[in-house]
């Protein structure tokens, strides 16, 4: 089967049975689980089944840190994949991602691992880019004066029970897939001088294009200062969003790099710091790659971040 795919030179060809999609939250994006495999820079394969569309789909996953790619797709029949969902206690309308069950694994050993030219697997092809797609532009900042209802946001850190977070999201009507799915928060987005740098001209705010890489709290918070020492963009006061200002940029359909995120903003932060804690404990996050707002423990620090700040007095 490894026949058949471009690996890099750092994929072990095997496949990891043991690894699962959550495991693999936790192992490369998080940080939190298996710190042997994500600091050696080794990638990982493994089989997942994709449920977030029509019909549930097989996929060869390519994994390590800060890297994700689908290797191939496998042609596996319905009824193998709707049983396996339901093996693991969810409904076929479930949204979620699954392992894989006794049954496919057979299958899979069978009819794509051990034969070659397997007419089940599909090869895909990672694309190479040096510069990220970043859509249309955007009007420019005072291009035309604006006319829409401008909204305030809470901007102060706090500490959150979950019927609170619901609540929220549910006042502010923002897209959530899990508590508010027909929610829709309309921005005004706008260019500014500074190419690094977003405006949404309805929460009065100014975000970050791109944001802070994956690391702890701790480092996030001493990165922020140091990039407010150095001025970024003209400004010394960037801040964690709350978790409403976070979950105002959320878009109610994937974009085409996969994300609940308009095009304009970088890809490669795909869940996000906010500052609100979990009461009675853990940390909120906003995952813009799932549509929706999660919490973790303080087991699984980890996180990336996109910086904001108030233009409004």
């Amino acid at each position: 089967m490894f026949s058949q795919l471009a690996l890099s030179s750092t994929t072990a060809p095997i496949i990891d049975w043991e690894m699962t999609p959550d495991l693999a939250f936790c192992t490369f994006s998080a940080k939190g689980l298996r710190d042997d495999l994500s600091n050696t820079g080794e990638r990982i394969c493994y089989f997942f089944i994709d449920n977030y569309g029509e019909v549930p789909r097989l996929y060869l996953m390519e994994r390590g840190t800060r890297f994700v790619n689908i290797l191939a797709e496998i042609l596996a029949p319905l009824d193998m994949m709707t049983a396996c969902i339901i093996d693991h206690g969810s409904t076929l309308s479930s949204k979620d991602n699954f392992p894989v069950n006794h049954a496919l694994k057979t299958w899979l050993i069978h009819e794509v691992i051990e034969k070659n030219n397997s007419v089940f697997l599909i090869p895909t092809v990672l694309e190479e880019s040096d510069s990220e797609d970043f859509g249309e532009a955007l009007p420019s900042t005072g291009a035309a004066p604006y006319k829409g209802e401008r909204v305030t946001l809470p901007s102060e850190q706090r500490t959150l029970e979950e019927a609170e977070l619901n609540e929220s999201i549910l006042l502010w009507n923002f897209p959530d897939t899990a508590i508010n799915p027909k929610g829709y928060f309309e921005n005004s987005l706008l260019e500014s001088e500074d190419p690094r740098i977003i405006i949404d001209e309805k929460t009065g705010l100014m975000w970050q294009r791109a944001g802070l890489d994956l690391c702890s709290i701790r480092k996030m918070t001493r990165d922020i200062k140091d990039l407010n020492q150095k001025g970024f963009g003209g400004h010394n006061d960037w801040r964690i969003p709350t978790l409403e200002e976070a979950m105002s940029l959320m878009e109610p359909s994937l974009s085409l790099k996969g994300l609940h995120l308009h095009l304009c903003f970088s890809k490669e932060q795909p869940f996000v710091f906010v500052a609100a804690k979990r009461e009675p404990t853990g940390f909120w996050f906003v995952d813009y790659k799932q549509g929706k707002s999660y919490w973790s423990s303080g087991t699984v620090p980890g996180g990336f971040c996109r910086l904001c700040r108030s233009i409004l007095n």
